[in-house]
C-alpha cells in the first residue's frame, strides 16, 4: 500500500524590512535631521535638512525610495567636492 498524499503547505511570505526615511545631514552632520519626501504627482523627490535648511531635489520614478534620493544627494556632494579639489591644483 502507498502513502497518503499530504497537502502542500502554502509558502510563507517573506517580510521586507522598512527602509529609513530620515538620515544625517552631509553639511551639518546632525543625525536624523534630513527628511526625504517623494511627490509622485510631479515626479519630484526632495531631501531637506531641518537644522541647516539645506535641500536637494531630483526626478523620481515609480521605483524610487527615500534612500535613493539621499544617495543621489551624497553622490552629488562628492562629485562637486572632487571638481573643486581638481580646480584648486
Amino acid at each position: 500500500m502507498g502513502k497518503r498524499k499530504s497537502r502542500a503547505k502554502p509558502a510563507s511570505k517573506k517580510r521586507m524590512d522598512k527602509l529609513d526615511t530620515v538620515f544625517s545631514c552631509p553639511f551639518c552632520n546632525h543625525g536624523s535631521s534630513v527628511e526625504c519626501r517623494i511627490d509622485m504627482k510631479n515626479l519630484i523627490g526632495e531631501a531637506i535638512c531641518r537644522i541647516c535648511q539645506e535641500n536637494f531635489s531630483t526626478t523620481v520614478t515609480a521605483l524610487t525610495e527615500p534612500i535613493d534620493i539621499y544617495s543621489e544627494w551624497i553622490d552629488e556632494c562628492e562629485r562637486v567636492n572632487t571638481l573643486e579639489d581638481d580646480g584648486e591644483e
